[in-house]
């Protein structure tokens, strides 16, 4: 709960359609769990209200999917559901009397025995063989949940699949529409050229996609050896880099580009949270993303470092100016 509540994030809580975020994350979702898994949708009507940051509900929905499709290697269905419910004093554990919106994640793999399912939120507990999980996900997804004012239950039986059930307090009160940022009006930014540096295929190719509907310019790598090929022969905005890949990591490689005198902006990004990581072989001005992440928050991260690289201070704008 610790590390879920540690990451320094600016949150913006509004009050939302749960539908309607699932529903914005399908393509997404669909990508991720790959084509041997089946993705059902069913979204109640008259879905009550809550009030979250979207990104907190995203990060909730990727993290059980992802914890879903692992449980189906050999393929099987997720289903995603949603309804109102009212609970009573003591129905469920850690949940208050009163109105909620549930959402289910459930799947069809390989289940988990009474001793899995008490110990599947522990922080760094995984059952995935070494360099496959961290064992944050899930207890990421709790962390977000609890902050929420919810519960976040799991129910599962060996060769049976499991459920995990999201119980978020609802709101009576109407949908809030987006904001944008105040220091973002009346700007305009122009397309970015950003070499992206990351070892698995999979991802490697969703973060191009990402980037390239947001019409920015994505050249790919996938060791920091091919990246410094790349850097060499053609000038970039941004760098997106994994911190830990075979080989050269991200940050000899961000290392090795600062002694050729390139001090072009860097955002990290990993599975691991920023508190395991040795902070020390990471750039202070640097920005960091935590794995998994949504369209939203990747496009958001970069923007930010995109602001920090135009205001006033940095180098990068006495550059340009």
């Amino acid at each position: 709960k610790l590390l879920a509540f540690s990451r320094k994030q600016v949150l913006q809580p509004r009050v939302l359609d749960l539908n309607a975020v699932v529903s914005g994350m399908e393509e997404l979702l669909r990508r991720l769990i790959g084509e041997n898994i089946v993705l059902v949708t069913v979204l109640a009507d008259g879905l009550g209200k809550v009030k979250a940051d979207p990104s907190q509900i995203e990060q909730v929905v990727m993290n059980l999917a992802v914890n879903a499709r692992d449980a189906m290697p050999r393929g099987g269905r997720i289903i995603i559901e949603t309804h109102n419910t009212r609970l009573e004093t003591g129905q469920v554990l850690g949940a208050q009397a009163g109105e909620y919106v549930i959402m289910t994640v459930a799947d069809t793999g390989h289940g988990m025995d009474e001793a899995t399912v008490a110990r599947i939120f522990e922080p760094f507990f995984t059952t995935k063989e070494i360099g496959k999980g961290t064992g944050l996900g899930l207890s990421t997804a709790l962390g977000i949940v609890e902050q929420l004012g919810g519960v976040l239950t799991v129910k599962s039986q060996p060769g049976k699949g499991a459920a995990f059930h999201a119980y978020l307090p609802s709101v009576d009160a109407p949908v809030e529409s987006t904001v944008a940022r105040p220091q973002m009006a009346g700007r305009t930014f122009r397309p970015l050229k950003v070499l992206v540096v990351e070892d698995e295929a999979p991802l490697r190719k969703l973060v191009s996609k990402v980037l390239t509907a947001a019409g920015h310019q994505v050249v790919a790598a996938a060791t920091g050896d091919e990246a410094l090929t790349v850097a060499a022969q053609k000038p970039f905005d941004l760098l997106l880099t994994d911190v830990v890949m075979p080989g050269m990591t991200g940050p000899e490689m961000v290392a090795t580009l600062r002694r050729s005198g390139s001090d072009v902006p860097v955002l990290y990004m990993s599975g691991y949270a920023p508190e395991l990581i040795d902070r020390k072989t990471l750039e202070k001005k640097a920005g960091f993303l935590p794995k998994p992440f949504t369209p939203r928050a990747l496009l958001a991260a970069l923007q930010e470092l995109h602001d920090q690289a135009l205001s006033p201070h940095s180098a990068a704008h006495r550059r340009k100016t």
